[in-house]
């Protein structure tokens, strides 16, 4: 997710700010190895005037998967997605869209109740610059995760499971997003519950780190949902009671 600054205070040569993300996933198996899935999100800041995180809208962004999974240990995917930043004169945020497109890997290492899963992505990122031209801009992120089950050994429905990750983004220079090649660690803690096998809510404080000539510090409350199957799960709900329509054999001829 493309970050939003948000100016809230400045000490010490350390600005901070507050952010609310919020998405919503939709995800859809084809056969056993393929999935596909569509992200819809936003942000929201908080302003100089107005320190609630939802003071202002700044970010929507929508994000198109395609998942293939090798193995019980291995997932590869690609995805592209376009973002738009809204013009928030009150935080100094200009007004710009951006196109994305990513490949990524996940190993997952699955121990009683825990899973570890490793995630490589490689991102091409298209900013439009003051000039009005889209530069590109190249991101390697490397993220570590944990999520652990709490009141079971997997998660299913009604299983509440804790989440743990951090990670750490790397980028090529550019006139948009700056000279750093270390472009931010991002902390991630928090929890989910399981509603049932197929929704999904997951509650999340994150802590993004930015080294800059006056350094970032991020602090955002996300709040995710997931749906699996969503659309055939209520096409079978309402066809699941119908009777089979019968068919007269007088009435084929007519």
């Amino acid at each position: 997710m493309c970050c939003i600054l948000v100016s809230c205070s400045i000490t010490a040569q350390v600005n901070t700010y507050h952010q609310f993300w919020n998405e919503f996933a939709f995800t859809g198996t084809i056969g056993q190895k393929w999935s596909l899935e569509l992200n819809l999100g936003d942000t929201y800041t908080s302003t100089p005037s107005n320190h609630s995180v939802f003071a202002s809208s700044a970010q929507i962004y929508a994000r198109v998967w395609g998942h293939y999974y090798m193995n019980a240990k291995w997932k590869f995917s690609i995805f592209f997605a376009g973002y738009y930043n809204k013009y928030v004169p009150d935080i100094d945020q200009r007004e710009y869209p951006e196109s994305r497109l990513a490949l990524q890997a996940t190993w997952y290492i699955k121990k009683g109740r825990y899973t570890l899963l490793s995630r490589m992505r490689m991102e091409d990122r298209h900013i439009k610059n003051t000039d009005g031209y889209n530069e590109g801009v190249y991101r390697f992120r490397d993220q570590i995760k944990l999520i652990y089950p709490i009141n079971e050994r997997r998660i299913r429905a009604k299983v509440a499971y804790g989440i743990g990750s951090m990670e750490l983004l790397f980028k090529t220079p550019s006139q948009v997003t700056g000279d750093q090649f270390f472009d931010r660690s991002r902390l991630t803690i928090g929890g989910g519950y399981s509603v049932t096998d197929d929704v999904q809510l997951e509650l999340t404080y994150v802590n993004e780190f930015l080294p800059r000539e006056t350094n970032e510090v991020y602090h955002a409350l996300q709040f995710n949902v997931a749906f699996n199957n969503l659309f055939r799960n209520i096409y079978k709900k309402l066809h699941k009671d119908k009777p089979p329509v019968k068919i007269s054999s007088s009435g084929a001829n007519q």
